[in-house]
């Protein structure tokens, strides 16, 4: 699908907040929040709050990052997920599924959130861990699996 994204000013105020169209993959983006150029967001994907996107960043699917949650380098959220509140998804993570990954939680490297899984409170996810099924991190569970 090749999408051209026409203008980059406000298209629509939902509740006093403005959005437009990411000229990079044509998804919604809050006036409030920082998305770079390079990060990808998909026609379906919304960014609301204050949250920041930065280096080549993938968002896509039916994705939301909101609130002021951060997600940077070629980290990938997609699918149905949600990422939100003070959570940092960093690195080549993957958050995916009906997922979510919320509160002050980090989840860096290699990492994967998917299916129904939880990541929230103050978790770090750092490595190589995968999170799946209904499971729920919680806390400074401090997963962590050194990388070869």
């Amino acid at each position: 699908m090749d999408i051209k994204v026409l203008t980059t000013a406000p298209v629509v105020e939902i509740d006093g907040v403005k959005y437009h169209h990411h000229p990079n993959g044509g998804g919604m983006v809050a006036e409030g929040a920082e998305v770079a150029d390079t990060v990808y967001v998909g026609p379906f994907a919304k960014i609301c709050g204050h949250c920041k996107l930065s280096g080549e960043a993938f968002v896509f699917g039916n994705a939301w990052v909101f609130d002021k949650a951060e997600v940077s380098g070629r980290a990938e959220i997609f699918g149905n997920a949600r990422v939100f509140g003070n959570a940092k998804v960093t690195g080549d993570a993957k958050v995916f599924g009906f997922s979510s990954v919320y509160g002050d939680a980090v989840v860096s490297g290699f990492c994967e959130v998917l299916e129904k899984a939880e990541v929230g409170g103050q978790s770090h996810l750092l490595g190589n861990v995968k999170v799946g099924g209904e499971s729920r991190v919680l806390d400074d569970a401090g997963l962590r699996k050194k990388v070869a």
